[in-house]
C-alpha cells in the first residue's frame, strides 16, 4: 500500500524576487517576536515624537542647526544636500513638524496595530534618512539607524498589524457586504 507523507505548510513564507525563490517555515513563536518587535518599535517612536513636542519639550523642534553643521562634521555622503535643505525655509517648517508628529503618529499606529504598513514605510524612511544624516560608520556601516530601518520592513513584510492589531479588524470591516480588503486590494499595501 501506497503512502504519501504530508507535509505541513503552516507558518511557511515564500517569496520569489528576479527569478530567485526563497522559502522558510518560521517557528510557532514567531508571531511574539515580530508583535515585540512592533511594540519596541512602536513604543520608541511615539516616545521620540511625544518628547519634541514644543508643549513637552518647551521649545520648538528645529532640525535645521543639525542639517547644516552635524551632517558636514560627521561626514556624511550627503551632507551637501542636508545643508542646502537646511536653507529653504518653507522645507524647514515642514521638516520641524513632521519630524515629531511623523514619529508620534508612526509609534501610536505601530502600538495599536493600525496602518502598520504604512506606519512602518514612513519608520524606514526615516530611519534611512538618519541613517545618511548621522553617518557613523567608525565600527562600520551597519549601525542602529540602519539595523531599525530593517526593523520596519519586517515589521511591515510580516503584516505585525494583524497580530493583536487593529488592522486585522480594520481589514474584515464590511463596507456592502465585503471585507474592506476584499473591496479594495490595495489597502493591502497599508495595512497590516
Amino acid at each position: 500500500m501506497a503512502t504519501s507523507a504530508s507535509i505541513d505548510t503552516s507558518n511557511t513564507f515564500e517569496s520569489t524576487v528576479a527569478g530567485r525563490t526563497v522559502r522558510a517555515r518560521a517557528h510557532s513563536l514567531s508571531a511574539w517576536f515580530v508583535l515585540s518587535l512592533r511594540l519596541m518599535m512602536g513604543a520608541a517612536f511615539l516616545w521620540a515624537g511625544w518628547t519634541k513636542l514644543p508643549f513637552v519639550a518647551g521649545e520648538a523642534f528645529d532640525a535645521t542647526g543639525y542639517l547644516r553643521f552635524a551632517t558636514v562634521a560627521n561626514g556624511s555622503p550627503l551632507a551637501d544636500a542636508f545643508v542646502a535643505m537646511s536653507n529653504v525655509p518653507w522645507l524647514m517648517t515642514v521638516a520641524n513638524v513632521a519630524v515629531p508628529w511623523g514619529e508620534l503618529l508612526l509609534g501610536l499606529g505601530l502600538l495599536v496595530g493600525a496602518f502598520t504598513r504604512l506606519a512602518s514605510f514612513f519608520g524606514a524612511l526615516l530611519m534611512a534618512t538618519f541613517y545618511l544624516g548621522n553617518w557613523s560608520v567608525e565600527h562600520g556601516v551597519i549601525n542602529g539607524d540602519f539595523a531599525y530601518m530593517l526593523v520596519f520592513l519586517a515589521v511591515a513584510a510580516f503584516g505585525a498589524g494583524r497580530i493583536l492589531g487593529l488592522d486585522a479588524y480594520i481589514e474584515n470591516y464590511e463596507v456592502g457586504g465585503v471585507p474592506l480588503l476584499e473591496r479594495y486590494p490595495v489597502l493591502e499595501y497599508v495595512l497590516g
